[in-house]
């Protein structure tokens, strides 16, 4: 692959470099942006970022907003690249890289580092300790990350396929150092294409899986599913589509929202353990076997462990699958789904009963009332405003918790963080996810304690041109943290913004459309009146108003936090 630069006599021939093929490796697994913020160490490799034909450099105002960016956009297009400099940088970005590893996103955080001759000469270097140990940082990233990776201009080639193919099997982030002089060494472009293997399923333990789910279905009266996030991070969505499309009533934890169509006959909602709705917990806690896939139970979206399952089980996980108390792999996700699809397909297909819609509640139309905004007419209003296809992001708090009773529009995707929540992770995550899906109308919900996080990203998304919809829930303050201790605490309190002011002074050349809406009218103007450019709905609430929802999760954590002898049962399934 030759490549060229401008010159004044015209064009030409350049080196192809290490970094050179690590970006082409990066672009053929889908990627075309990287996020970051520019260092010292990493400025070289960005110079052929700026003149990559598939991919390009979008900056940050800090790390930790480019590692949440890279994220969202990674929770799409099946990776994402942070790129920071050594030491200070990435450090700054080690919550965001974290917060991937614990929910299971494909990461790859690229540092530049000081050259190869620096880091044998053990000098104390800027953005180091001073100690002339340059693995500090990479130790401190193993925990949270799958591989790593130390580039030479030796081992290039084959470190950047090892470190991509395993972020990408395992689906939580990698490491890949990168130092200044090994980024510019001259290096082979690739001589065959970027392939991940495929899950690996054997013959003899799928069949041996497949035998002993027809014999627990064959005697079951009544059958139901559970399904949750790991379905999306493999990518067997389709596979669950056609094991639920046999007309099997059917419900996911909160975490794993739209892996299923919530408007699909048989759909029941959000199982959350004992605050599940009645007629899900019933749907979900009565069937005589529950096919369960690619579930995993965490303290918030099973209420705090008190899902009480039935005793007959199928459990599909991303490589293997079990029935009762037996085990069968390696088994992949998909090929399990497909099997029991099978099974399940020769079964009477079962009568499902149509439920309302909670996203559309047969009560007063929320647009035309006059009075001051509430938690539920604020949810309500939002639930009723949204399109197919819309791409939702709801930070931690009570906005996550606020949608949790809402059904979604068909195509929608919904994006959160109930295990990591870390607040603020949507705003600059919206930026990643909207850029992966720039055909979606990109809307986040968040508070404003968590928006006062994150908010420099308001500035990023603005200046990349990002259509986004941002609404900021003023409650003044953390309100989830209130539901739970210190309703009145001063800890609780944060500084009051004037958040419309401020989204014109961090965008003041961009189109931005900015409004504070007190009730639930003025909101529902508000977002039909949605612009081309950024919107910024400053929604004002009661201090203590909580979602109906969060009040009886925040009862149940309180509960949790202050009882610390109180037995749990077991988080897995």
């Amino acid at each position: 692959m030759q490549r060229t630069a401008e010159t004044d006599e015209g064009t030409a021939p350049v080196a192809y470099t290490v970094t050179d093929r690590l970006l082409d490796r990066i672009a053929e697994a889908g990627v075309d942006r990287v996020f970051g913020v520019p260092g010292d160490f990493t400025l070289g490799l960005l110079d052929h970022v700026e003149v990559h034909e598939r991919v390009t450099w979008v900056g940050t105002a800090n790390e930790l907003g480019a590692g949440y960016a890279a994220d969202g956009y990674a929770r799409i297009r099946g990776l994402g690249v942070l790129c920071t400099t050594f030491g200070v940088g990435e450090l700054s970005a080690i919550n965001a890289v974290a917060g991937s590893y614990a929910e299971h996103v494909p990461v790859l955080h690229l540092v530049g580092a000081p050259t190869t001759a620096t880091q044998r000469a053990a000098r104390p270097t800027h953005h180091t300790l001073g100690d002339g140990d340059f693995r500090h940082f990479a130790r401190m990233s193993d925990e949270i990350t799958c591989v790593q990776g130390f580039l030479t201009a030796d081992n290039a080639a084959e470190e950047i396929d090892r470190v991509l193919t395993e972020v990408m099997r395992r689906r939580v982030p990698g490491y890949l150092l990168l130092p200044a002089d090994v980024a510019q060494a001259e290096s082979a472009p690739p001589t065959s294409p970027f392939v991940v293997p495929a899950p690996l399923t054997e013959a003899t333990a799928l069949a041996e899986f497949r035998s002993a789910a027809a014999e627990l279905l064959s005697g079951a009266p009544s059958v139901a599913v559970l399904a949750d996030i790991l379905v999306q991070r493999m990518g067997a969505q389709d596979a669950l589509d056609a094991l639920l499309a046999c007309g099997l009533p059917h419900a996911t934890l909160l975490w794993g929202r739209r892996v299923v169509d919530e408007r699909r006959p048989g759909y029941l909602g959000s199982y959350i353990g004992e605050i599940s709705a009645p007629e899900v917990r019933a749907g979900i806690e009565g069937a005589d076997v529950l096919i369960q896939v690619g579930v995993q139970f965490t303290d918030l979206t099973s209420g705090f462990y008190s899902q009480h399952l039935p005793a007959s089980t199928i459990e599909i996980r991303p490589n293997s699958a079990r029935v009762g108390s037996r085990s069968f792999s390696p088994v992949a996700m998909h090929d399990a789904l497909e099997a029991v699809t099978e099974v399940v397909s020769e079964r009477p297909r079962p009568t499902t009963v149509e439920t309302d819609d909670p996203a559309h509640p047969v009560t007063a139309d929320p647009r035309i009332d006059d009075g001051a905004l509430t938690q539920i007419s604020l949810w309500q209003t939002v639930s009723a405003a949204l399109r197919p296809g819309d791409l939702v992001l709801a930070d931690q708090g009570t906005a996550f918790y606020g949608m949790a009773t809402h059904r979604l529009p068909h195509d929608a995707l919904f994006i959160g963080q109930p295990l990591w929540a870390s607040i603020g992770y949507t705003l600059p995550a919206l930026l990643g996810a909207a850029t992966a899906a720039p055909e979606r109308r990109p809307i986040v919900l968040i508070g404003d304690g968590a928006a006062q996080l994150t908010i420099a990203e308001l500035g990023t998304l603005a200046r990349a041109g990002v259509p986004a919809t941002v609404l900021i829930v003023d409650n003044d303050g953390y309100t989830i943290e209130r539901a739970i201790h210190g309703a009145q605490a001063q800890y609780n309190d944060i500084a009051r913004w004037d958040w419309t002011a401020l989204a014109a002074a961090l965008a003041p050349s961009a189109d931005v459309t900015a409004v504070r809406v007190e009730t639930a009218a003025e909101l529902a103007t508000a977002l039909d009146e949605i612009g081309s450019g950024l919107t910024v709905i400053q929604a004002v609430v009661p201090r203590l108003d909580i979602p109906p929802f969060l009040a009886a999760l925040a009862a149940l954590a309180a509960r949790a936090n202050a009882d610390p002898q109180r037995e749990v049962s077991d988080p897995r399934p």
